[in-house]
């Protein structure tokens, strides 16, 4: 019986540490950690920690979303490990180490962590509801202008609002498309996009 742990943050900029130290004091022999999001399947080190647990091994996660954003990919990967024979512990979850039947404490804990996966994709229902509600409301007063584009005048990465400028001036000038994303480096679709709104404010401006 071996502990392995499995730690994961959505990005790189994102720090692990806490996970490690957490893990570290369950006394696990091996860390497998990814920065990438939940909602990514293709996940190398949560593979490659699927292919090297062996019946009977524990797997240690600091949370339940640590394997994934929603309940289908959480019990594909419980099942994954169920089918090896191994057994997952949930450190923010209540611990079942003073039961001693085996049988009942992986019965008790797969209760507990189904409970746990309901209740984290039903708040994550409710504040996607919740947003939708917010946004349709601010769009009733006029007061929604959307999540900026990353090209745009209003981007938040200044590099990029000085790229939006030369699309804009480049497209002014009839450079072809083609060029402006070969030498900007820059998609056609989002040179598209950019051009067809200046088309629209165009017109909204002469109406």
């Amino acid at each position: 019986m071996t502990k392995i742990g499995y730690a994961r943050v959505s990005s790189r900029e994102q720090n692990l540490e806490r996970q490690f130290e957490l893990l570290e004091r369950s006394e696990v022999k091996k860390i497998f950690s990814d920065k990438l999001s939940g909602k990514d399947n293709n996940r190398p080190q949560l593979k490659e920690m699927l292919n090297y647990i062996r019946e009977d091994d524990i797997i240690v996660v600091s949370e339940l979303d640590r394997l994934g954003r929603n309940n289908k990919e959480i019990t594909s990967i419980m099942n994954q490990i169920q089918d090896k024979g191994a057994t997952l512990e949930i450190l923010n979850l209540p611990s079942l180490n003073g039961i001693q039947d085996d049988n009942l404490r992986r019965l008790l804990n797969n209760l507990i962590i189904e409970l746990f996966k309901y209740t984290a994709e039903n708040e994550r229902k409710q504040i996607r509801e919740r947003q939708r509600q917010g946004i349709e409301l601010a769009k009733e007063k006029g007061k929604y202008k959307g999540r900026p584009f990353a090209y745009s005048a209003d981007s938040a990465d200044k590099q990029k609002r000085v790229t939006y400028e030369k699309i804009v001036e480049m497209l002014g000038k009839d450079v072809p498309i083609t060029q402006i994303a070969k030498e900007l480096d820059v998609a056609r679709n989002t040179i598209y996009r950019i051009k067809e709104n200046l088309t629209n404010k165009e017109k909204r401006e002469n109406v």
